[in-house]
């Protein structure tokens, strides 16, 4: 790593928890996995790290900079996760890493023998890793030198599959001569997400199913779309799914446990969708498509009736992922790029950069909501195995590709 990038400094609030609560004594090094100390509770909690980067003036600075290569997975990396001052990827391998800011040091590796990892959330102090073996499971941060995370859990949980494996009823078909509990997805989970209590996972067997987090019980299984669910995010309530039929559907409560289709967001004929994003106020929502489109829609004052409202070539091929940062959205595709673009009026994308680097196409992406010398940290993950970090400035200055950067070794930033 640079050496200008190397001496930055982090104030770690959440590891200085980890770190004093697992050296505090024998017996707290020991604890089982069902404590659930504050401590502990804290490792994973997002919280607001605040990132303190001392001024580094470097003549001809250019707009985007990558700190750091992060190698290491023995796969193709699938999905990223931000949670405090840790950084969680996952890949094709089976293997998920955690990374530990601002070092960006290997800070614990785990879940390998298990089937490739596909999505992955945090929640308090547990990891839920979605798999292409259709299960999702549930590790929880323990206090063993050794262990750092423990698998405590795989859904459907065996109580919930005691309750239910009697009744006929509870049987459903996936495909010829064959039939599984309603609770169990029937092929890979492509993606997951949390909500007000809940945990949301999609699937390429086309339904979208919801757990309870607190007992961990399947409490429904909508049959979402008519392909593959490729992408899940929440906002306001609302769930919205994509799908390689072509689709984004809006899910909202009815009641206390189900939920009703609220609305559809077409997108163009006979194109996959792989991936949707949704403004923090819950007004846009944008999808990724495999013709290299972003397409944006407005929503209506109660988010029931939606238009599309803005059609963007992003990248010569697929958009694989992408995530929104205030006013920017970022693309990933199967092209190797990273598109940045600014959220005009309307729901308008201006393009404002293009990143280059990955070596392979870009599959996760996720932006640090932790503001730094007038940019912001983005995370991205390749199938050429790696993770890197980039700093992207939020003003337009002198907009050059990231592929023109000198190497490593002189990319240092300029923040202030």
């Amino acid at each position: 790593m640079n050496s200008s990038i190397s001496k930055t400094k982090l104030s770690t609030p959440l590891l200085s928890a980890y770190t004093s609560s697992s050296s505090s004594s024998t017996c707290s090094s020991t604890c089982s996995e069902t404590d659930d100390s504050p401590a502990m509770s804290k490792s994973f909690e997002l919280q607001d790290v605040k990132h303190q980067f001392p001024c580094i003036p470097v003549s001809g600075s250019r707009s985007y900079r990558l700190l750091v290569v992060l190698s290491g997975h023995i796969g193709s990396v699938s999905c990223l996760a931000l949670s405090g001052e840790f950084i969680l990827s996952a890949s094709q391998g089976k293997d998920v890493i955690v990374w530990q800011q601002p070092d960006l040091k290997l800070f614990a590796k785990f879940g390998q023998g298990d089937g490739s990892v596909k999505a992955l959330v945090t929640v308090g102090n547990k990891v839920f890793t979605a798999h292409q073996d259709s299960r999702i499971r549930v590790w929880k941060v323990s206090r063993s030198s050794e262990n750092v995370f423990k698998l405590v859990d795989t859904l459907p949980t065996t109580k919930d599959y005691l309750g239910k494996f009697m009744k006929q009823s509870n049987y459903v078909q996936t495909r010829r001569h064959h039939k599984r509990l309603w609770i169990e997805h029937a092929d890979s989970i492509s993606c997951l997400t949390v909500y007000n209590g809940l945990i949301y996972s999609g699937s390429w067997d086309k339904t979208l199913k919801v757990w309870r987090l607190p007992d961990l019980k399947c409490l429904e299984s909508i049959k979402a779309h008519d392909d593959a669910i490729n992408g899940l995010v929440t906002s306001k309530g609302i769930v919205y799914s994509a799908s390689a039929d072509g689709k984004i559907k809006a899910w909202g409560k009815e009641g206390k446990t189900s939920h009703a289709l609220k609305g559809i967001l077409e997108g163009h004929k006979d194109v996959c969708l792989n991936s949707v994003t949704v403004s923090e106020d819950g007004k846009w929502v944008y999808g990724g498509g495999s013709d290299g489109f972003v397409m944006g829609w407005e929503g209506s004052r109660d988010l029931v009736s939606w238009k599309l409202v803005s059609e963007t070539k992003a990248h010569q091929m697929a958009v694989l992922c992408m995530c929104l940062m205030g006013d920017f959205l970022c693309s990933g595709s199967a092209d190797r790029s990273i598109g940045i673009w600014k959220r005009e009026a309307y729901g308008k994308l201006c393009k404002f950069g293009v990143i280059r680097g990955h070596e392979g196409p870009v599959k996760c992406l996720q932006a640090s909501p932790n503001r730094i010398g007038g940019g912001f940290l983005l995370y991205s993950g390749s199938l050429d195995k790696s993770l890197r970090v980039w700093w992207v400035p939020s003003h337009s200055g002198n907009k050059e590709d990231a592929s023109k950067t000198p190497s490593t070794e002189n990319q240092s930033i300029f923040l202030c």
